[in-house]
């Protein structure tokens, strides 16, 4: 089973009784059902999907993660908003670009717990970057921090090309626009 109190069948997550986190349990699979065992009993049954994705049961869910089910997604806004704008529009871009916003708050937390070690002006500005080139996820932001990257400026990354140096040993878009002549 996996650290959260989820088991992974073809890419998606069911949720279990979070008392069987590190624990072996038999997984029985129909068309329509996944059957969940711990030791030759049945713990519960979930409607099967295909889909990637989470099925979590709250029930299932330890106490202080439950606690994350009263949390909104303009709670997580707002505190995004304590560090800095960029930050509060890259945890709206996270919870926007999971199917369910409550599967983004752990993406969320953790960009918000960076605070903690890199500081918030750090963290604003790797927010700043992640916005910038579509990344939507803690991971993306805290490789960024551990990089360096959030300290380098924005300007090098949109700098327009070198211009190309103009001399007679450079063709154009005219030389590959001439008519061939015919190889009769």
């Amino acid at each position: 089973m996996n650290i959260d109190y989820h088991v992974d069948v073809e890419r998606h997550l069911y949720s279990v009784p979070h008392r069987l986190i590190h624990q072996t349990v038999e997984i029985r699979l129909s068309a329509t059902t996944l059957e969940v065992f711990e030791r030759g009993t049945r713990i519960w049954v979930h409607r099967r999907s295909q889909y990637p994705g989470y099925t979590t049961v709250p029930e299932h869910m330890p106490h202080a993660h439950r606690a994350h089910l009263e949390w909104s997604p303009s709670r997580l806004i707002r505190w995004g908003g304590t560090i800095g704008p960029h930050t509060a529009a890259l945890v709206e871009q996270i919870l926007a670009s999971r199917p369910h916003p409550e599967q983004g708050y752990r993406s969320c937390l953790g960009l918000l717990r960076l605070t903690r070690q890199y500081g918030a002006e750090r963290v604003e500005a790797a927010s700043t970057r992640a916005v910038l080139v579509g990344a939507r996820s803690y991971r993306h932001v805290e490789a960024m921090l551990k990089h360096g990257l959030d300290r380098v400026p924005l300007e090098d990354e949109a700098a327009s090309p070198p211009p190309r140096a103009d001399h007679a040993n450079i063709r154009g878009p005219r030389y590959y626009q001439q008519e061939l002549p015919d190889a009769d």
